[in-house]
């Protein structure tokens, strides 16, 4: 009998040296004579202990890490003589980081063999379709509205609505599109569930497909992404060849049909209309609304656009029901989010739990404060175009209207924390580099008011006419959010005007800032 470990295929596991465990491990093995089994999972989340190698046992799995290919021959001897192992965790599901989670929509990653269908199935796979093919169209609808399901893209907008637009839009053909451009700083979500658990993408998108009256979906992701993209290609065609996509799905009058494209990295293409316009094979510019997508979208039919974890969200939900869903949450953020955390943060990961924790939560308790061990001075939530909020805003439940009371937003979930070394002015200037370079150039506001917003906190830097520049500043960001097409152009103020009113200090001539090293 061989001896099953679990080691993560997951490209944050490689970039640290995953592969290199897996071969370390074979060889130690063959050297000591032990049959192995090597499992590649996706990630638990717990960004800081990978590469993780869990080993079966009888009382569950245990964990060990950080591993490293000179720990393979001491981990193995320590697993089979049951010894004490330096690096040994314990139960990994009794980790407290794993364990405060509420994992809905990440409940199999890290667990299963993302392209065995078995053992999807096996850990509640494809039930929440089985029930969907039990019900009209309209009653899916309904219990995803019902849910309190929102759009985790960043918008908020509530997903059953979306779906009934589109569903009662009159159209020869109807699509379904899954926006997998995930190009937010400290986002990795996306890229992990198609990595870890593909299966439960293609399952929501294909109860999507059935709710509106959709027959060919699209999974939008980015080039940077090749090993998520690799994987969820591959699970499409084992889902296919199980008649689980494709004509009469599972021996239902339904089809729906799948496929992955691919796009340059483009950051404004993660707005639905560039989006559209990149499948189509055009340069990714945003398209004027209205028309809605819902009415007008891809190739000028029907169009369901949701985010990968809005998708990912529907098996449970159709699963074990509405209400279950909805029970969790608060106001009108039902349900969990994948929150990630990043940037300058001890313990950064992914961590699912119901809406309503706190930022000072997640940052302090949850990311363990940063990684420097100085003083947290501001964190990002959302993206490149998410608000700076200080520690004065730490008691912020996270919560679609809590933040948006306070001119922040949620956008994707990420979480990026810097310490008391950041010089917020150099960062509000990035806000706008960052929008002049990836603006698609369609508006004025946005490709114009980037620019001159980069050449003005310039001269606020060097000193030049600050209180002058300051004011023009914060008019040119009031034009870009009522101007702009889109939120590339509409969000930058965002990251800017939270800099100038929590660290207006840090605008003027610039001051050696403190050093990492002090």
């Amino acid at each position: 009998m061989s001896l099953r470990l679990y080691v993560p295929g997951d490209a944050g596991a490689l970039a640290v040296g995953a592969d290199e465990v897996v071969t370390a491990l074979h060889t130690a093995a063959l050297q000591l004579g032990l049959a192995i089994d090597i499992v590649r999972t996706g990630s638990r989340g717990l960004y800081w202990l990978e590469p993780l190698v869990e080993v079966a046992t009888p009382e569950g799995r245990i964990g060990f890490g950080p591993v490293t290919s000179a720990d393979a021959a001491s981990l193995l001897d320590a697993i089979v003589s049951s010894g004490q192992h330096p690096l040994r965790l314990g139960a990994v599901e009794e980790i407290p980081w794993l364990k405060r989670q509420t994992r809905l929509t990440f409940a199999r990653c890290g667990i299963i063999d993302p392209l065995s269908l078995d053992d999807y199935r096996a850990h509640g796979g494809y039930r929440g379709l089985a029930r969907a093919l039990t019900l009209t169209p309209d009653e899916i609808i309904a219990e995803v509205t019902t849910s309190g399901l929102r759009g985790r893209g960043g918008a908020g907008f509530p997903t059953g609505i979306k779906w009934k637009t589109v569903a009662q839009t009159a159209a020869d053909r109807k699509y379904v599109i899954c926006n997998a451009d995930e190009g937010d700083s400290g986002t990795f979500a996306d890229r992990m569930l198609m990595e870890g658990d593909p299966f439960v993408l293609i399952e929501g998108m294909t109860i999507a497909g059935i709710a509106v009256g959709a027959t060919k979906g699209y999974i939008y992701s980015r080039s940077e992404y090749p090993h998520a993209i690799a994987a969820t290609a591959k699970a499409i065609a084992i889902a296919r060849k199980a008649g689980l996509l494709g004509d009469k799905i599972a021996g239902s009058n339904f089809s729906f049909d799948l496929e992955v494209r691919m796009g340059a990295g483009a950051y404004v293409c993660g707005e639905e209309t560039a989006l559209m316009e990149s499948l189509e094979g055009k340069r990714g510019l945003v398209r004027a609304k209205p028309p809605l997508p819902a009415h007008h979208g891809l190739f000028g039919k029907p169009t369901v656009v949701n985010n990968l974890l809005s998708f990912a969200a529907i098996p449970f939900i159709l699963d074990e029901g509405a209400k279950a869903y909805a029970d969790f949450g608060m106001g009108r953020s039902r349900g969990t989010m994948p929150i990630q955390l990043a940037g300058n943060i001890k313990y950064g990961g992914l961590f699912e739990t119901a809406f309503g924790i706190t930022l000072g939560e997640l940052v302090d308790e949850v990311g363990g404060g940063t990684f420097t061990g100085r003083p947290v001075r501001a964190v990002q939530v959302g993206g490149p175009l998410g608000a700076y909020f200080p520690r004065a805003l730490f008691d912020t439940p996270f919560d679609y209207e809590a933040f948006a009371t306070r001119d922040g937003l949620i956008g994707h979930g990420g979480i990026v924390v810097f310490d008391d070394t950041v010089d917020m002015a150099k960062q509000a200037r990035f806000a706008m580099e960052f929008c002049a370079i990836e603006s698609c150039g369609k508006c004025t506001p946005c490709r114009i008011g980037s620019t001159r917003g980069v050449e003005t906190i310039d001269k606020i830097r060097r000193g030049d006419r600050v209180g002058e520049n300051i004011a023009l500043v914060e008019d040119l960001c009031s034009t870009m959010k009522l101007g702009s097409l889109c939120a590339l152009g509409g969000f930058t103020p965002y990251p800017v005007l939270s800099a100038l009113k929590h660290f207006r200090e840090d605008f003027g001539p610039q001051q050696p800032r403190l050093q990492a090293a002090e």
